[in-house]
């Protein structure tokens, strides 16, 4: 049995993992699936006070009082530098860190992981959210398609701006973690010059999918397959 601990990205909950749990549980395995704190169903804890800061702890407090060891951490994209700096307070017992479509933080001791929120959209003057616009699965998320777009966009829930704003900064503990990928061709990366080392080194095997950067919505039985081979 392998332990799964599911990190969502921008805003999603763990709601977003509901179709991978039971796939999950068939086979054996045990997931967690994450919440951030003013997300999904803690949206009512949403303040533009809450740092990334805040999100490393809500991880690795799952972590402490479920006493996980041995676990697989899964980042799914923005998430990527959460689950890196959980990895680095926690390197013992992450047994792979696994990027899902998600970012991947280098093997260096300055801050890395600052969003530009204008890529997303334009925001007013002391806005410190990005809510999920449908114009979004344009770019990133075609696949997302009727009753399961309809679905995550009642549930999503905007994007807290240090979320994107705030970087992380890693410690030479971070340099033994065992890395894994998963990339998605529609997930708006050049996935073919990412996997040709153009954009950095991989540190681990990796899988690709035929899917918008949501795989956990629309692919969810090739992602879960996908998972469990590259950290079982």
């Amino acid at each position: 049995m392998t332990t799964f601990v599911l990190v969502p990205g921008a805003w999603l909950g763990g709601w977003a993992w509901k179709k991978i749990i039971p796939l999950l549980d068939e086979r054996g395995h045990e997931s967690y699936a994450v919440t951030l704190t003013g997300m999904g169903e803690r949206v009512h804890l949403a303040s533009k006070d809450i740092g990334i800061e805040t999100a490393i702890q809500d991880v690795l407090n799952i972590v402490k009082y479920n006493e996980l060891d041995e676990f697989v951490l899964v980042g799914h994209s923005f998430a990527g530098k959460i689950v890196a700096a959980v990895a680095d307070r926690a390197p013992e017992k992450v047994r792979t860190l696994l990027y899902l479509d998600a970012f991947r933080p280098q093997k260096i001791r300055t801050p890395q992981g600052s969003f530009d929120p204008t890529e997303f959209a334009t925001l007013s003057p002391g806005q410190w959210t990005i809510p999920l616009a449908e114009q979004m699965f344009q770019y990133v998320g075609k696949d997302v398609e009727d009753e399961d777009r309809k679905w995550m966009l009642s549930l999503s829930t905007p994007w807290l701006r240090p979320h994107w704003s705030e970087p992380v900064t890693l410690s030479e503990k971070f340099d033994s973690v065992k890395s894994a990928y998963i990339f998605c061709t529609g997930g708006g990366d050049p996935v073919e010059e990412i996997v040709k080392g153009k954009w950095g080194k991989l540190e681990g095997p990796y899988k690709v999918i035929e899917s918008g950067h949501w795989p956990m919505i629309t692919k969810p039985d090739e992602l879960v397959e996908d998972m469990i081979a590259l950290t079982t």
